[in-house]
């Protein structure tokens, strides 16, 4: 496979990457960060996969069914067809809770002729460290090791298991189904029972989606990433993952790969924030209770990551028996960037508590947190802005004083200052807009390079960055401002190829950057929409568009050349920012029953 055309299937618990050919290729159970069950996306022989194998005269065809996350994957001949659904259940059981187990369902609907098939059934626990045996039970199919971290797996099914085991031939003569579960089940799994799931699950995702504000335009994209951002929310702790996968890597054949199955403070905020200008409040919730939940001292610094279950700790390690994305080694868990000082998730987090402040009902217990959060994040910022640190692009060698880093502390102190008026702590804000106004006027004496005639990446350097272009969304400097427009020319100038942009292009920890980085053309269109070059922005979001896979998503990096995707896979940042850049590009402009349910409320 040359490009990353897979569709995501999820419960908000774990997730699984299916290939347009219908192979389930990545997926870890019993949640998102527990290790891999399925991993051929990392290694095509010891990684492991769930396939329906077919020979050469079926045309196989894959797309979501319209407004969720369940899978259809059609396998078709001259005279024969059938259909793998694919879903991991998620619905009510009662006002408060949800059915969401560590499963995956793959119903399989007889079409019509005699469709023949093998299944591929060779799951590998615990990262494929050690042998995963395989035994075949009257109920069950059980895989499992015994070196190392015992590990197991099963599989139900209503075909023929031995069948399935020694990869023989099976011909589909009615519906039905195959069943992957952490656990052992304690029901008798039956094809009734796995269609009432797949009803049920069906139904959740099309009533969440309804609850989605609608555009006049790009609305089918926004939904899309929409449901993408929520398939990346874990329940549990109300964390959000930057993405599903480890190690898939930024170009190939290079060593760019990370572990992204964690909270970035960073990223999960913008979400937040994407999703709360869609109507989904609960998300927005449960993330600020996991803010709430990780700084539970006032003098404790927040971290610019955390595991989903609220780890602090995330060491990094490689697995050396694993050869990686098409042998781009190394393969890596953890995350060894947790110790980083990056200080633009201060400004980033302010302003969703700002929004959380402003445009939400909130307990006077979880304000009174947010307040002492808030008065935390000042005094770090206080500390800490004039020293250099990482930045928004992890650079794990030099530290420098980022531009945008700088300008993200101002926008903490803004949006701190904001706060305080909105719950009349009139006292701090004299303080606070004295910080402000220093911390804005250090950056437009340092950060400007005349001779580059833009923001430049840090103070000092001659070279651009992608991040400059935020300036203006952020409210820090004003579209029309002359120095911003020219920083968007330069920009575009510098970074900008064949329509899609690269982060910057000075030589960092691994050398030059070869690839781009999605969110960055997106950045680079809201500004040309910002500066009043709509026609030019709209033709570039509409070509952006173009490079997804067959179902909508977006990774982390295309390649400039061949414009395959590359980089960990779905990415919440890339989906974000197309939801931000389709909505302003829009206008803002909702469907007519959308503001008439606006005018009733």
């Amino acid at each position: 496979m040359d490009n990353l055309n897979y569709a995501m299937i999820g419960n908000c618990k774990s997730a699984a990457l299916i290939s347009d050919k219908g192979s389930i290729d990545w997926c870890c159970l019993p949640d998102f960060n527990s290790s891999s069950v399925f991993a051929k996306i990392l290694d095509e022989k010891k990684g492991g996969s769930l396939e329906f194998l077919v020979d050469d005269s079926y045309e196989i065809k894959q797309t979501y069914i319209r407004t969720t996350n369940i899978v259809s994957t059609f396998f078709k001949n001259e005279d024969s067809c059938f259909e793998v659904v694919d879903f991991m259940p998620r619905y009510k059981t009662n006002e408060f809770g949800y059915f969401t187990p560590p499963e995956i369902i793959r119903y399989i609907k007889y079409k019509w002729g005699k469709p023949t098939f093998k299944i591929r059934y060779n799951p590998k626990v615990e990262y494929a460290r050690f042998k995963t045996n395989t035994v075949v039970d009257e109920e069950y199919i059980k895989c499992y090791t015994t070196e190392g971290d015992y590990d197991s797996l099963y599989l139900y099914t209503d075909l023929d298991k031995q069948a399935i085991v020694n990869e023989d031939e099976i011909t589909l003569t009615d519906n039905a189904f195959v069943l992957v579960s952490y656990d052992q089940k304690l029901l008798n799994q039956t094809l009734d029972r796995q269609y009432l799931k797949l009803q049920k699950t069906k139904v959740y995702w099309l009533e969440w989606a309804n609850k989605l504000t609608s555009f006049t335009k790009y609305n089918s994209e926004i939904v899309r990433s929409a449901l993408v951002l929520k398939l990346l929310s874990y329940d549990k702790s109300g964390a959000v993952l930057a993405a599903a996968t480890t190690s898939l890597p930024e170009t190939i054949g290079e060593e760019r790969n990370w572990d992204y199955r964690f909270c970035w403070i960073r990223d999960a905020s913008m979400v937040i924030k994407v999703m709360s200008s869609l109507g989904h409040l609960n998300t927005v919730k449960r993330f600020m209770r996991f803010i709430i939940d990780i700084i539970p001292d006032k003098d404790e610094k927040i971290q610019i990551m955390y595991g989903i279950n609220r780890e602090k700790k995330l060491e990094e390690e490689v697995l050396e028996h694993l050869s990686g994305y098409q042998d781009s080694y190394p393969v890596r868990v953890g995350n060894a960037a947790y110790v980083q000082k990056q200080n633009d998730i201060y400004g980033i987090l302010m302003d969703v508590i700002y929004q959380q402040f402003t445009e939400f009902k909130i307990s006077l217990e979880d304000s009174e947190s947010l307040w002492t959060i808030v008065r935390s994040i000042v005094k770090t910022v206080a500390n800490n802005w004039t020293k250099p640190d990482k930045g928004i692009w992890e650079i794990r060698t030099d530290e420098k004083h980022f531009t945008f880093s700088k300008v993200l502390c101002w926008v903490a102190i803004d949006r701190a200052i904001k706060i305080a008026d909105f719950i009349h702590k009139d006292n701090y804000v004299s303080e606070w807009q004295s910080l402000a106004d220093t911390i804005k006027s250090d950056i437009f004496d340092n950060a400007w390079n005349e001779k580059v005639g833009a923001y430049t990446q840090a103070y000092g350097s001659d070279d651009l960055d992608a991040s400059t272009l935020l300036m203006q969304s952020y409210g820090f400097i004003d579209a029309k401002d002359e120095r911003f427009i020219r920083t968007v020319q330069a920009t575009e100038r510098e970074l900008c190829y064949e329509g899609l942009m690269y982060r910057y292009k000075n030589q960092d920890d691994f050398g030059l950057p070869s690839s781009s980085f999605t969110i960055c053309t997106f950045w680079l269109i809201n500004a040309l929409d910002a500066t009043r070059q709509r026609k030019k922005a709209k033709k570039l979001f509409d070509q952006l568009l173009s490079y997804s896979n067959h179902v909508g998503l977006f990774s982390e990096d295309i390649d400039f050349k061949t414009k395959r995707l590359l980089g960990n896979f779905p990415q919440a940042y890339s989906h974000l920012a197309l939801i931000e850049t389709a909505i302003n590009l829009a206008k803002g402009e909702t469907t007519e029953d959308e503001q008439i349910l606006d005018a009733i409320h």
